[in-house]
């Protein structure tokens, strides 16, 4: 196994912390947050070159048991049809609690989601959260990499759907139990991050929806409504200017290639 860390313009001594301590990993710098996908796309662009056959992305808020990595191989290898091979993740303060078995359901109308909390058969609007994912190396070589039109949410969600719309499947193993942080990199319900929610829910209503520009007002007028009513005005302001967001974003071309 190797080990590649992707750094998303740290401006404190990550870097230096990891080199000092862990000289045998591959670091590649980015010397500007460029979000979630394009950051995880970087070091899946680098494993592939690198002949990697299974590639684990593993989130920085993270706990994962050394078996882990063993045991979704071994999920892998016993499910070839599988496109994604999710973990059990559990609350990283209460580790016996389930935060999210493998992942969760969509609703592709309104853009919603919501956690499994135990087993529960996947289907075609099934998602595994990125936190912590097998994905075999055809797979990217197959349909690509991650969704790049939004800095970050709703990734795990576009590329699940894409993966099952080519044929294959989802699974979870289920002997695995990684600790997550869930939100660890921001602050909960901040305006910021609701900004960053709404334009990528945005993107992700556009590419699967069945009727978008209906999806896309329902989604907004919920969205706004809910932090309004609530008087979280900072929040409500935050949608409206997500739109702007998404609106400069998808002039922008981007490619799902490899």
């Amino acid at each position: 196994m190797r080990i590649i860390v992707v750094d998303n313009g740290s401006t404190d001594s990550s870097i230096t912390a990891l080199q000092e301590r862990f000289p045998q990993i591959t670091l590649i710098e980015n010397h500007a947050n460029l979000g979630f996908a394009r950051g995880c796309n970087t070091g899946i662009r680098h494993a592939v070159t690198a002949g990697a056959d299974y590639i684990w992305l593993l989130n920085n808020d993270t706990i994962a048991p050394p078996d882990t990595c063993s045991k979704l191989v071994a999920k892998a290898l016993a499910t070839p049809n599988a496109g994604i091979i999710g973990s059990v993740l559990c609350c990283m303060h209460e580790p016996t609690q389930v935060q999210a078995w493998g992942g969760g359901d969509l609703n592709v109308f309104l853009g919603r989601s919501k956690h499994y909390t135990a087993p529960f058969a996947l289907g075609p609007h099934s998602y595994l959260t990125f936190a912590s994912v097998l994905i075999p190396r055809h797979i990217f070589e197959q349909i690509g990499v991650l969704y790049e039109g939004s800095f970050m949410y709703f990734e795990d969600s576009d590329f699940a759907l894409r993966v099952t719309a080519a044929g294959n499947t989802l699974t979870v193993a289920e002997t695995t139990a990684v600790l997550h942080k869930e939100g660890g990199s921001s602050a909960p319900r901040s305006p910021l991050i609701d900004r960053y929610a709404v334009a990528a829910g945005l993107h992700f209503l556009r590419r699967h929806s069945p009727a978008p520009p209906v999806s896309m007002a329902l989604f907004l007028a919920i969205k706004f409504a809910s932090r309004a009513l609530k008087g979280r005005w900072n929040n409500a302001r935050a949608v409206l200017l997500a739109v702007g967001d998404y609106r400069r974003q998808r002039h922008i071309a981007y490619t799902d290639k490899l």
